[in-house]
């Protein structure tokens, strides 16, 4: 059973200068986006290839996607035109009634455009809903497959690799830039199709109704993004300082928070409170500054394009008087210019998005392609019964190549036997352990189990003859009793209860408000140290392995509770073979075998009295915890 904790890490997710969404602007619906600057990917073009790879099994569902997504965007540009066509029908209707010289004005005419305008609006509603709908299905699957091949992965991988990573950064691969993946995929692809054929088709629309006007047009673009250029340039470095100092924030109240109690033991509240309020402001000034640069691109984004809609105007009215264009052909320029300038920022914003999706994409691919633990034999030996005999021969390892932690270390376990590993912190004690239980393999020589290589099983059924008690106990978010079930699902209640009274946290757990059925929170703290010490106990009788590791299992309890301990783990060793890790020697005087190993090596071995007798190493630790002095 394996036991671990983790803390995800908590540092705030970079959103970009808009947060979640920025401001609206002029110049259409949502305005001009925000260009932000994100995170490059080093190889964008190999990161995009495999993206496209790994969509590949969609190939049919994004082309039609893309065809809807074209579609919805042809009927809504046809819009206006048509639309133009009724305001030319009322006007001249009208002015024909003014002048007297007609029937008035064709409502019948006016009322089947509107008709076909509604119906456009609608297969173009139809088809963006049938495209968003189906590229959501698309997006959600692949996120759900990145997550599930991440999920794989991660079982796969050897422990040197979270060795060197922290939790954190393995959780910011599943969330953060799976989400970020996903969000591009299910907006943006399909987005970036809009905006294109919105663009093209705008701009053929605009010069099939004037290119004079068309011209006009144009040039309000280039005046515009020289003012989101400048705006987001001087913003930019409010804003990545708005970003550091959140950070430094969150920081500053999780560290103070999570260590409240050693904070206020040391009066440290008015220093905490006043490097709270330097990051604040701080914060509050990067943020205002940001905020209101980015709000002044509204105002001058609208005061740019009414320029614009000011100049159209006349030009518009000057050619209806010229009769070179109808009034409804100027109603639809305009709107094509309203619906003209958004796509293109659009399209600039997206360029950058698809760096970050790159960039993030790029990490998860990086992940999928580590490297990964060797693959369990493909003839594992299935022996008919494990007596618990272990032998190491001549074993060296160490977590980095070029140093060997564990040198030439020789040893042999018989059935039954209580072997207790003693030494200074850093001699190997633990390590010794991993190699057994084959979190790690040796870099030389080998470890059997009744006589057969470690290697030679699967690493599932090899750990299955294991039971391990910690000194940082794991209990999760759920009862009691499913707890102690952890290590074997399949057992009985009464199996659960018999195993917990030989634990000798039965009647612990009867005092308890519901029992057994007492949820643990998060950090299991609603029970003490020691109770959780018994608990995790309970949970290795249950599974009744046949070798045993103790692993500093009563190093954080009380004189006491450790009774208690010391008889439920008497209990747990009756029969098998256990290895008691212990920095509290007093603990292991009555284990069958004493190993003292110093940097990797066995420098005395032995009983207790004969060790104490001998005088050396083994007696100078001893000795050193009743003098007070560190091991």
């Amino acid at each position: 059973m394996m036991h671990g904790t983790g803390t995800p890490d908590r540092r705030p997710v970079d959103r970009g200068p808009m947060g979640r969404g920025g401001p609206p602007g002029p110049m259409g619906r949502g305005g001009p986006m925000t260009m932000m600057k994100g995170e490059k990917a080093r190889d964008f073009k190999g990161t995009m290839r495999k993206l496209i790879a790994y969509l590949g099994s969609y190939k049919g569902t994004i082309i039609i996607v893309t065809l809807f997504a074209v579609a919805s965007t042809i009927f809504n540009i046809a819009g206006p035109k048509i639309l133009g066509q009724a305001t030319t029908k009322l006007f001249e209707g009208v002015m024909a009634q003014i002048a007297g010289t007609g029937a008035g004005i064709d409502f019948t005419a006016i009322g089947n455009i509107l008709l076909v305008t509604l119906g456009l609006y609608l297969a173009s509603s139809l088809f963006a809903y049938v495209q968003g709908w189906v590229m959501s299905n698309v997006a959600m699957d692949i996120t759900y497959r990145f997550r599930r091949d991440i999920a794989a992965k991660i079982n796969r991988m050897p422990l040197k690799y979270f060795d060197g990573t922290s939790h954190g950064e393995v959780l910011s691969r599943v969330t953060n830039d799976v989400d970020t993946v996903s969000q591009t995929l299910n907006q943006s692809l399909s987005q970036i199709v809009t905006s294109v054929t919105t663009v093209i088709g705008v701009l053929i629309m605009m010069l099939t109704i004037s290119w004079q006007m068309t011209l006009v047009a144009l040039l309000i673009v280039p005046l515009s993004m020289m003012v989101v250029m400048v705006v987001v340039g001087q913003s930019q470095k409010y804003f990545k300082q708005q970003q550091d100092y959140l950070g430094h924030i969150n920081g500053h109240v999780e560290e103070m928070y999570g260590g409240h109690i050693v904070m206020k033991a040391f009066n440290g509240e008015a220093d905490s409170v006043e490097q709270f309020d330097g990051l604040n402001n701080t914060l509050f000034s990067s943020a205002w500054k940001s905020q209101f640069l980015t709000g002044l691109m509204m105002p001058i984004m609208g005061f740019i394009g009414n320029l614009g809609y000011v100049a159209i105007c006349i030009l518009g009215g000057y050619l209806a008087i010229r009769n070179a264009i109808t009034v409804g052909d100027i109603q639809a320029f305009i709107q094509y210019v309203r619906s003209f300038t958004h796509p293109i920022t659009q399209i600039a914003n997206i360029s950058n998005i698809f760096q970050q999706t790159a960039a993030a994409a790029e990490r998860v691919f990086e992940f999928l392609d580590e490297a990964e633990e060797e693959p369990d034999t493909a003839t594992p030996v299935y022996p008919a019964e494990i007596t618990g005999r272990v032998d190491f021969r001549g074993v060296h390892f160490g977590y980095d190549p070029d140093k060997i932690i564990i040198n030439d270390f020789t040893f042999y376990a018989e059935p039954g036997q209580k072997i207790a590993i003693v030494g200074p912190t850093g001699a190997g004690k633990t390590t010794m352990v991993k190699l057994l239980m084959r979190f790690y393999d040796v870099d030389s020589g080998e470890i059997l189990v009744d006589g057969h290589n470690v290697k030679d099983f699967t690493r599932g059924d090899l750990r299955c003859m294991f039971g391990m008690v910690l000194q940082d106990t794991w209990l999760y978010n759920d009862t009691i009793m499913e707890n102690i079930r952890y290590g074997r699902p399949g057992a009985s209640d009464r199996e659960v209860i018999e195993a917990a009274k030989a634990a000798h946290v039965d009647h612990f757990v009867r005092t308890l408000p519901e029992g057994y059925n007492l949820v643990l929170n998060e950090e299991a703290s609603n029970v003490s140290q020691g109770q959780k010490q018994l608990l995790t106990i309970a949970r290795a009788i249950l599974v009744d392995p046949t070798i045993l590791i103790l692993d500093e299992a009563t190093s954080s309890v009380d004189t006491r509770t450790e009774v208690l301990i010391q008889k439920a783990m008497a209990e747990l060793m009756k029969d098998r073979t256990s290895f008691i890790i212990a920095h509290r020697l007093s603990t292991i005087r009555d284990a069958d075998w004493i190993l003292v190993m110093q940097n990797g090596d066995i420098v005395e071995q032995g009983k207790h009295e004969k060790l104490l007798a001998k005088k050396g190493f083994y007696a100078e630790l001893y000795n050193s915890q009743f003098e007070g002095k560190a091991i």
